[in-house]
């Protein structure tokens, strides 16, 4: 039980009308579980316009519902401390600048030590009591990829960004160190991805036998032609997962330090289980700029990174570096 249970008072959104009671607290209480607010209704410590509300009740727009919570979140992720640079915040979203080696959220073996818990903990400092406020991931870095990632801290932001994206309204766009010397200064890549056959379905592949492929797109311009690679800049025009790594390995210029894809959809190592990565060491993969239409503000805001000193320590092998270099803005 809380020391001093917090009485926390909602207004149902348009959007939400109609819904049960239970169902709409839970879009605004996600360290929550649904049944858990069901118990708190059911116990009479809910209210709709100051009515005690019971758990088959449904709210409707511009209704207040009130809830005092008793207990705490049953969901809690566990908070932790990592090294992430905030680039931007205010009452609705964070924009984070991801070291390489971060988990995006819990997945797979990676439960403890993710951006979300990270997050968690800054959330956490910024309420009365633990787990009011829980961090949603809009979209997602690899592990190995550092860079620019807007997360939510509330439920109609994560709704409305989390729809721009899949629509294709935030713009997103990457720095790259490849093999080789590609022939071209631009190239739309349009190969559909999907899972890699015969083999451990995290990985992705372009090749003509992979399942169930997905359309996917990527504008690729070369920034800079070095002795033994080049720096690109990748532009996305879908979310498929590891789509800039398959689609540069797929034309035949691997990012370097990529321990999974080479050259032409070969496949240097593979995964045992999903999410493991075989070392520490950081691919040359970095999410430069981000822009999008802030849902709450109404208005389109644009972010920048420059790449880190463990990316630029990528070519220290190479006869050349790229500090210094003009990288595209």
């Amino acid at each position: 039980m809380f020391q001093h249970p917090p009485e926390i008072e909602f207004i149902v959104e348009p959007y939400l009308s109609g819904s049960r009671i239970d169902s709409f607290l839970a879009k605004h209480l996600r360290n929550y579980t649904t049944w858990r607010l069901h118990r708190l209704v059911a116990e009479g410590l809910a209210k709709i316009d100051d009515q005690p509300a019971e758990c088959p009740d449904r709210v409707f727009r511009g209704q207040r519902v009130r809830i005092r919570l008793v207990e705490p979140p049953d969901k809690l992720l566990e908070p932790c401390e990592a090294p992430v640079s905030i680039v931007y915040e205010d009452p609705w979203l964070v924009v984070v600048d991801k070291p390489a080696g971060l988990v995006a959220h819990p997945v797979g073996d990676f439960q403890e030590g993710t951006l979300s818990n990270v997050l968690q903990k800054h959330l956490d400092q910024q309420t009365a009591v633990r787990g009011l406020l829980r961090p949603g991931i809009v979209h997602r870095l690899d592990r190995m990829t550092s860079g620019l990632l807007v997360t939510s801290k509330e439920h109609l932001t994560h709704r409305l960004l989390s729809i721009d994206f899949q629509q294709g309204k935030l713009t997103k766009s990457y720095i790259a160190m490849v093999e080789g010397t590609p022939d071209f200064e631009q190239r739309m890549i349009e190969l559909p991805i999907g899972q890699r056959p015969g083999g451990n379905s995290v990985l992705m592949s372009a090749q003509p036998d992979a399942k169930a492929c997905r359309p996917a797109k990527t504008q690729v311009t070369v920034v800079k032609r070095c002795p033994g690679y080049s720096v690109v800049e990748c532009r996305l025009f879908t979310g498929r997962n590891h789509q800039i790594r398959v689609h540069l390995s797929q034309i035949g210029h691997p990012i370097l330090g990529d321990e999974y894809y080479g050259a032409f959809g070969t496949i240097r190592s593979a995964p045992r289980f999903a999410g493991e990565e075989p070392t520490e060491r950081r691919h040359a993969l970095h999410a430069v700029s981000l822009g999008f239409f802030h849902p709450i503000l109404r208005e389109w805001m644009t972010f920048r990174s420059d790449p880190p000193a463990d990316f630029l320590a990528l070519a220290d092998h190479l006869p050349v570096t790229i500090d210094g270099m003009l990288l595209p803005r």
